[in-house]
């Protein structure tokens, strides 16, 4: 008789043959496991045995690339066995790492729009099913709130 942690073991084993439940705890050691590379290569993922990871311009992507190897020597040790056999890096464009890294965001002030004088008068001009009639009805819509 098996007991309940070499039965579970198993099951885990089947479920997990691509490694997804080692994945966040790959993300949670990054920091450690990449040391300072950390700061220049975030995670963004993984596709089958591709592992993605994000860079902050074209030219630290570039230069990170030079690092695959030793990238991948890292994830597998960790690992125990090859589960990555290939580093793809792209840009960060706003996305947030799953290491939780997250860019500072430079907030936007929208401009108020000026309501205009005299709105809303050629309302019954137009035919509110033609894409001119529902696109001036929109526009009046905008200022009746403001």
């Amino acid at each position: 008789m098996r007991t309940m942690g070499e039965a579970m073991g198993q099951f885990v084993s089947v479920i997990d043959g691509d490694k997804k439940l080692m994945i966040p705890k790959l993300w949670k050691a990054w920091p450690e496991l990449m040391g300072e590379l950390a700061e220049f290569a975030k995670p963004l993922g993984h596709r089958k045995t591709t592992l993605i990871l994000a860079a902050e311009d074209s030219v630290a992507a570039q230069e990170l690339s030079y690092f695959a190897p030793e990238i991948l020597l890292r994830i597998n040790s960790f690992f125990g066995e090859e589960v990555f056999d290939k580093v793809l890096f792209e840009l960060l464009n706003g996305r947030v790492p799953l290491d939780g890294y997250e860019l500072a965001r430079i907030p936007v002030k929208m401009p108020k729009i000026k309501k205009p004088g005299k709105i809303g008068g050629m309302k019954d001009k137009f035919d509110p099913e033609s894409a001119v009639g529902r696109c001036y009805l929109k526009y009046v819509r905008l200022f009746e709130n403001s």
